[in-house]
Parts: structure tokens; C-alpha cells; sequence
């Protein structure tokens, strides 16, 4: 973990302190640090000469935006409409079944945290899920816990 002054600071340097940079540098933060905490978004907010509320509020906005600590592997299933149509709920219970916890939730050894993810981009393949930043398309739940099992 980083010091939350120095990786702002470092982020702040990377990116500049303008509104708009505001979402690059929380993904920067959350991907150092991975996950944004109440600390981190004060610093943020001071650093940026923005409210606290306004640096909350775009945190909490993205489903990426982890706002607490999760398990070494994070698997988000895409919960759209077309992955929904095409069996993501079958894939969800298979995933709880292997892992023996619910969605939502982080195995108690931390290895991996389970959530679903509003969109992750690939509808036209769907049901889809990421493992960390792999994508995984075209799931069966047979196909999702073979992803899993690459990570055990």
C-alpha cells in the first residue's frame, strides 16, 4: 500500500488538478492502492481544490471504483440486459456454488471477491465476465468456473 499523501501527489503530478482529471486520477489511485477509501477521497478533494462530496460522488458513480478492499482476484459478471437474456443468472449461482460465497462477497482466504459490473463492453458476446482485467465471453456456467479454476 502507498502512502495516501505521496500517491496523491503522484497522481496530481501525472494528471493535473483541472475537473476533468478528476476520473483519471481516482483510477490511477484505485489501481495503486486498489481500492478508494474515505482517506484517499479527502486528500483528493484538497489536492484538487474540489468538495469532498462532488470527489464522492464521482467514486461512487463507477462500479469499478472499488470502495473497499477486495480479495486478489476479482471476478465482476456483467449484469446488462443482453447477458441477463443469455443466462448470466446460471453463471452467478455456478460461481457461489464453486467458491462458496455469496455476490458481493470476498472468500475468506482473499482470493477472490465476486461482484457484478453494470456494463463491462462486451454485450455482442455475452454472458461475459472479467477476472482482474481479463475477459472472459460467450460463458456457459461450466465455462465460468474453468475460467475460476485458472486462479486457484
Amino acid at each position: 500500500m502507498y502512502e495516501p499523501s505521496n500517491l496523491i501527489q503522484e497522481a496530481v503530478r501525472q494528471y493535473g488538478t483541472k475537473r476533468e482529471h478528476l476520473l483519471p486520477i481516482l483510477q490511477y489511485v484505485r489501481r495503486k492502492n486498489r481500492f478508494l477509501n474515505e482517506e484517499l477521497l479527502e486528500e483528493i478533494s484538497k489536492a484538487m481544490d474540489l468538495s469532498a462530496a462532488d470527489v464522492y460522488g464521482v467514486a461512487s458513480f463507477y462500479s469499478f471504483m472499488d470502495m473497499r478492499p477486495l480479495g486478489h482476484n476479482i471476478i465482476r459478471v456483467c449484469k446488462t440486459i443482453t447477458c441477463y437474456m443469455k443466462g448470466k443468472d446460471d453463471i452467478i449461482k455456478a460461481i457461489e456454488q464453486r467458491l462458496r460465497i455469496k455476490l458481493g462477497d470476498t472468500t475468506p482466504d482473499g482470493r477472490f471477491s465476486f461482484l457484478e459490473a453494470n456494463c463491462i463492453g462486451w454485450c455482442h458476446k455475452g454472458p461475459a465476465m472479467l477476472i482482474n482485467d481479463r475477459v472472459f465471453t460467450e460463458l456457459s456456467p461450466e465455462k465460468a468456473v474453468m475460467a475460476i479454476e485458472e486462479y486457484m
